[in-house]
C-alpha cells in the first residue's frame, strides 16, 4: 500500500506541476506578446490551414482521396516561412518517392504484405538521406498509408500526389500571408539576459572577495561564468532564427501585421561584444580559481587590495545591468545608475598603487594582481565601449614594474592580452 500511496503522491505532484505550467502559459498568452502567444498563433494557423485544405480538396473538389491535402497543410505551417517552403519541397519529394515505390511494389507482387516487405526497407534507408531533412520519414509512412488503403492504380497515385501538392501550397500560403512568423524578440531577450547574468556573476564575485573565500568559492564562480556560454549559444541560435524568419517574408505584410523592422533588433556586433565579455569573465574567474588552489604557486593579493578590486568589479557589474536594461528595450535605468568614469579611474589608480607596492616588495602576488587588473580593464573596455579604458589613457597596468613580464607568463593573462589586441 505504501508503494501505491507514493506513486499516487508523485502522480498528483506531476499533474499539479503540469497544470501550473499550462496555466502560466495561458496567462502569458493573454498577458501580451511573447513565446506563448506566438505558439497560439502558429497552432491556430496550422489548424486553419488543415481546415482550408479539406474544404478545397474534400468539399469543393469532392476528391475521394482528399485526406493528403489537410495532412500536408497542417505539417507545413512551420516556425518560419523559409522553413515552410524548404520542408514543403522535401516532404513532397519524400511523398513522391514513397508513393511511386509502394505502387510499383504492389503492381509487381500483387500482395500487400509482400509489397510492404519489399518497399519498407529501402524507403527507411532513403529516409536518412540528408536531402530529405526531417521529412525523410514520410517516404515510409506514405508507403504504409497507400498500401493499407488498397488503392494503387495510376489514377489513385496521381490524385494522391496532386492532393499533397495542394496541401503544401495551402500550408505555405497560410504561413506566409497570415501573421507571418518573424522572430526578432528572442534576440533582444537573450542579449538582455546575457548582460544581466554577466552583471550578476560580477556582483557575486565582488561580494565573495570582500569576505572569506576559498577554492570552493572560486569553483562556484567559475561554474557561474561557464554557464554564460550557454546563454551565448542561445543568443547565437536566436540570431539564426531571426535571420531565417526574415527570408521570404513580404515586407508590406510585415508592416500590416505590425512586425517590428529588422533595425529594431540590436546589431550582430552586440553578440560578438557580449561573447567577448563572457570570455573575459570566465578568464577572470579561472585566475581566481588558480590563486585559491593551495597546490599552485600564485597567492591572492592582500585583503585591502582585493576589496578595492571587488569595488571595481561591482561597478562593471552595474554597467552590465544598465546595458541589460537598454538592450531589453528600456531606457537603461535599472536600480543603480551607470558608473561614472571618475569612480572607475579612482579605483583603477588605487589598484595600480597597490600593484606597485606588491612589485617593489618582490611579492609573488604582484603577478596575480597584474593579471586580474588586466582582465578588469578588458571588461571595462568591452562593457563601456564609449568610455576610454584606463590602459588606453597611457598608464600601463604595471607602471614600469616587472609585473608585465609575469603577466605574459601567466596563461590566463596571455589569453586576455591576446584577445585585447584582437
Amino acid at each position: 500500500m505504501t508503494g501505491v500511496s507514493d506513486a499516487a503522491v508523485r502522480l498528483r505532484d506531476v499533474v499539479r506541476r503540469e497544470a501550473s505550467a499550462a496555466g502560466e502559459a495561458v496567462r502569458g498568452a493573454v498577458r501580451g506578446p511573447g513565446r506563448e502567444r506566438d505558439l497560439v498563433k502558429q497552432s491556430l494557423k496550422a489548424a486553419g490551414a488543415g481546415l482550408l485544405a479539406w474544404l478545397v480538396a474534400g468539399v469543393w473538389m469532392d476528391d475521394p482521396m482528399a485526406l493528403m491535402a489537410p495532412w500536408v497543410a497542417v505539417v507545413l505551417v512551420q516556425a518560419t516561412v523559409y522553413s515552410s517552403v524548404r520542408q514543403a519541397a522535401q516532404q513532397f519529394a519524400a511523398i513522391c518517392v514513397g508513393t511511386l515505390l509502394a505502387s510499383g511494389a504492389q503492381e509487381l507482387t500483387d500482395n500487400t504484405t509482400v509489397a510492404l516487405a519489399v518497399s519498407l526497407p529501402p524507403l527507411m534507408l532513403l529516409a536518412n538521406w540528408p536531402r530529405f531533412g526531417a521529412q525523410g520519414i514520410y517516404t515510409a509512412t506514405t508507403a504504409v498509408f497507400i498500401l493499407a488503403s488498397g488503392t494503387v492504380s495510376e489514377y489513385a497515385v496521381a490524385h494522391r500526389l496532386g492532393q499533397a501538392a495542394l496541401g503544401a501550397v495551402i500550408g505555405v500560403a497560410v504561413n506566409a500571408l497570415v501573421f507571418p512568423p518573424v522572430h526578432l524578440r528572442d534576440v533582444r531577450e537573450n542579449l538582455a539576459a546575457l548582460a544581466e547574468e554577466t552583471g550578476d556573476v560580477l556582483h557575486t564575485v565582488a561580494e565573495g572577495l570582500r569576505e572569506e573565500w576559498d577554492e570552493q568559492s572560486a569553483a562556484d564562480w567559475t561554474g557561474a561564468a561557464a554557464r554564460l556560454r550557454y546563454r551565448v549559444e542561445a543568443l547565437r541560435s536566436a540570431r539564426a532564427w531571426s535571420r531565417e524568419s526574415l527570408r521570404l517574408t513580404y515586407a508590406p505584410l510585415r508592416a500590416l501585421h505590425r512586425v517590428p523592422p529588422a533595425s529594431a533588433v540590436p546589431p550582430e556586433e552586440e553578440d560578438r561584444r557580449w561573447g567577448h565579455i563572457a570570455d573575459n569573465v570566465t578568464a577572470l574567474t579561472r585566475t581566481l580559481a588558480v590563486t585559491a588552489d593551495e597546490r599552485r604557486t600564485p597567492a591572492p593579493p592582500e585583503r585591502p587590495v582585493l576589496r578595492r578590486y571587488a569595488q571595481l568589479l561591482e561597478l562593471i557589474g552595474d554597467a552590465c545591468r544598465v546595458e541589460a536594461g537598454r538592450l531589453g528595450g528600456g531606457n537603461g535605468e535599472t536600480g543603480r545608475g551607470r558608473p561614472t568614469r571618475e569612480a572607475l579611474e579612482d579605483l583603477h589608480r588605487r589598484l595600480q598603487e597597490g600593484l606597485r607596492e606588491h612589485a617593489q616588495r618582490g611579492s609573488e602576488t604582484a603577478t596575480v594582481l597584474g593579471t586580474l587588473l588586466l582582465q578588469a580593464e578588458n571588461l571595462w573596455a568591452e562593457t563601456m565601449p564609449d568610455e576610454d579604458s584606463p590602459a588606453e589613457d597611457g598608464s600601463p597596468a604595471g607602471d614600469g614594474s616587472p609585473v608585465g613580464e609575469g603577466d605574459a607568463d601567466h596563461p590566463e593573462a596571455a589569453r586576455s592580452a591576446e584577445h585585447r589586441r584582437a
